[in-house]
């Protein structure tokens, strides 16, 4: 409906404008977590883990090396052999997160997964989002979880019709969107 995931898709180079253009540096890593994109369902989670390294890039020897962290912090070590058809959406998003922040792309795309899983993976997640943000990482996080947008953004894009209606302190932005929709 709102075309926050074609957003983050046009940001990640995966579709491109049907018209205007997108201005993107050269060499920049970009890594779209979003539920659905980019694991193949016939592989392990492990090879999932690997191609993503590699797709983020790394070479396979530094994903193979990185490996363990990230089964460590998706806390999969009991399926992570197992193919990903296997998974549930929350245990998806659980590997795709922990790939994510282990490999530190330059941008971090965030498509509303932070929603998914159990109640300590969505805390351990968050938090994981701003201590990385609060070091540095440029991340862009799409969400209608207003409560979320608050909590994790340093400034928020209100897009209405594919046109910014408002950008702002998170307090500011949420508080005319919520105004907006009464």
């Amino acid at each position: 409906g709102a075309g926050k995931s074609t957003l983050l898709k046009l940001l990640a180079g995966i579709h491109v404008p049907a018209s205007g253009r997108l201005l993107t540096p050269r060499g920049l890593r970009v890594s779209l977590l979003s539920l659905q994109l980019g694991f193949s369902p016939k592989l392990s989670g492990r090879d999932n883990a690997i191609m993503g390294a590699i797709f983020l890039g790394k070479t396979k020897s530094e994903a193979e090396e990185r490996l363990p962290a990230i089964i460590a912090y998706s806390e999969l070590e009991g399926w992570i052999d197992e193919p990903l058809k296997t998974y549930s959406t929350g245990m998806r998003a659980r590997l795709g997160f922990a790939v994510a922040m282990e490999m530190a792309p330059d941008i971090l795309l965030v498509d509303e997964v932070l929603g998914v899983g159990d109640q300590s993976f969505r805390i351990k997640s968050t938090s994981s989002m701003k201590q990385k943000m609060k070091a540095g990482q440029t991340a862009v996080f799409v969400s209608h979880n207003l409560q979320q947008v608050a909590d994790i953004c340093s400034r928020v894009c209100w897009m209405d019709r594919g046109r910014v209606r408002m950008l702002g302190t998170p307090s500011d932005v949420v508080e005319a969107y919520s105004a907006a929709r009464r």
